[in-house]
């Protein structure tokens, strides 16, 4: 493949100093089904382009079409013009729920359950399947991982191989007129340009910014793969909106005010939103709010929370801009139709709170919130809201840490009319998505445990095509930590240990149908359910867990 001069000039630049820069110039719902259910092969007569799209710890109501008042114009759009998923679940958890949407099997299968310091084990990613298929592969942005995703079936990848970064200066060094960029590891963030990745990556323009930068790189990939005639897959993998809480300047400047009411405000806005765009209905419980009350905070603790708020709405609608140029590009050239996009977010609304040692202060707490020398997160409070209707947050089994928007735009496909998907579907569903679309069968290759497993998940064509359901043969798991769940059909048992095991956790059950914000716990009325599942959950974990002696 012929690979374009800006990126032959990276490898130079990475080959002489160990550093690049190539940050370039910034370019209620119809839920009518569109009326046509052919099959998708008959309807599109060759394969698509795919590009996935993955958000970064961003809550189920955090996108206008799922209910925000964050400004998502071109999000909407996709939506409103293809399928938005109502029921679509990840792992609660940054790496693992990468390495399963990379892999379509369970993060445990793969080695990816425990640390991200470590390479995935043995699967097959959608990338080396869909190279069989003819398919050019392309990633930008976060991997989360040891390994350079070149490595796992992608002809070119650029973007942060770590976990989160600084937005504006991922490096070690300041540069002239900024402080010291605030960053996790004194020694910096491992970035990687194609096969050459190194530390403390220090981009020498002072208007860097990862958002940014990395549609800059997407649109040179796509630029490229155009050119080149053949099918191509990137996944665009954006570390918006994880923290730090940062953003330019223009961009939180339409949201200065916007939160000045509090949590509860905010939070009964997004309610209200919801119910018109009948999203949630009377299946959907609204929970007991546990986020502080606003009128009992001091002024200094409501103008902290408020810029908190402020700046995560920025990083969303920048976010969203960077999605706009993307569609287009696809426009300016012709190929909008026969993309298939897919949008989707790793986890929910997070509320950790990332500080230094053991002062208890943020990274960088002498400088104001949202610039380059402050590390700064959103917080519970905050995060309960982002996560509306839902309980809990990223990192547990419940709603608010598993659920995230779905959406998946292809108009010679699926038409150009809004519907809603409501069955349920997971990260593991998408790479059979894939391989069904392209014509492929899966060829299993040994994973951590040491066996050649088939995918887990199923094929998500039938809903694309109209379905209203897709048989499921087995439950979906979930373990993470603390917290663990299993999903059959409309019945969800899940527990929660906070910072202990998540075995020593007592299970709730809840009934998917009528309590989807899980509010009504009817492990009591039903042992026979709580033991039934609670048998698969332990089979599974056996399953997944043991090791090639």
């Amino acid at each position: 493949m012929k690979r374009s001069a800006a990126f032959l000039s990276i490898a130079l630049l990475m080959a002489v100093s160990g550093c690049v820069d190539r940050h370039g110039p910034a370019m209620a719902a119809d839920t009518s089904p569109s009326g046509d259910t052919r099959p998708l092969h008959d309807l599109t007569g060759s394969k698509p382009n795919i590009i996935l799209i993955l958000a970064d710890d961003m809550g189920w109501s955090d996108l206008g079409a799922y209910g925000s008042e964050i400004a998502t114009p071109n999000l909407d759009r996709l939506a409103r013009e293809g399928l938005q998923f109502t029921q679509f679940t990840n792992t609660s958890k940054c790496f693992p729920s990468r390495a399963s949407l990379m892999t379509g099997l369970y993060p445990q299968q793969v080695g990816k359950d425990k640390s991200s310091n470590t390479r995935m084990i043995g699967g097959t990613t959608f990338a080396e399947s869909l190279r069989r298929a003819g398919y050019h592969t392309y990633m930008v942005g976060k991997h989360h991982g040891s390994e350079n995703p070149i490595e796992r079936g992608f002809d070119h990848y650029v973007g942060l191989r770590d976990g989160a970064g600084n937005y504006f200066n991922p490096g070690t060094k300041a540069r002239p007129g900024e402080p010291e960029p605030a960053r996790k590891e004194k020694d910096g963030r491992v970035w990687c340009f194609e096969g050459k990745c190194a530390k403390g990556y220090t981009p020498d323009d002072p208007n860097f910014y990862t958002t940014d930068a990395f549609t800059d790189w997407t649109i040179d990939y796509l630029r490229e793969a155009t050119a080149d005639k053949a099918p191509y897959l990137l996944y665009l993998a954006y570390t918006a909106p994880h923290d730090p809480l940062q953003a330019p300047d223009e961009a939180r400047a339409p949201y200065r005010g916007k939160f000045d009411g509090g949590y509860a405000r905010i939070a009964d806005k997004r309610w209200a939103n919801l119910r018109r765009l009948k999203l949630v209905d009377d299946r959907y419980p609204r929970p007991t709010a546990v986020y502080r009350d606003w009128n009992k905070m001091t002024a200094a603790e409501k103008a902290d929370q408020t810029a908190r708020m402020e700046i995560y709405a920025a990083m969303i609608h920048r976010l969203d801009e960077q999605v706009g140029r993307i569609v287009a590009f696809l426009e300016a050239n012709g190929t909008l139709d026969d993309t298939l996009i897919l949008f989707m977010s790793d986890n929910g609304s997070s509320a950790e709170l990332v500080t230094k040692g053991k002062t208890g202060r943020e990274i960088g707490a002498d400088n104001p919130i949202g610039s380059v020398g402050r590390w700064a997160s959103l917080g519970p409070d905050w995060a309960e809201v982002s996560n509306t209707p839902f309980r809990y947050y990223k990192n547990d089994s419940y709603q608010g840490g598993t659920a995230s928007p779905l959406i998946v735009h292809w108009p010679r496909a699926l038409g150009s009319k809004n519907r809603r998907v409501e069955a349920l579907s997971n990260l593991i569903d998408i790479h059979p998505t894939l391989l069904d679309l392209a014509g492929l069968s899966y060829i299993p290759t040994a994973d951590a445990t040491g066996r050649a497993a088939p995918l887990p998940g199923i094929s998500l064509v039938p809903l694309l095509e109209g379905s209203p359901t897709v048989s499921r043969p087995r439950p979906i798991f979930n373990r993470w930590r603390w917290s663990r769940s299993v999903r059959d059909g409309d019945w969800k048992l899940v527990s929660i240990v906070p910072q202990g095991e998540a075995e020593d956790g007592t299970w709730e059950l809840y009934n998917i149908a009528t309590d989807r914000t899980e509010t009504h716990d009817l492990a009591a009325a039903h042992p026979e359910i709580v033991a039934r599942l609670d048998r698969a959950y332990n089979d599974w974990l056996k399953e997944v867990s043991s090791r090639k002696p």
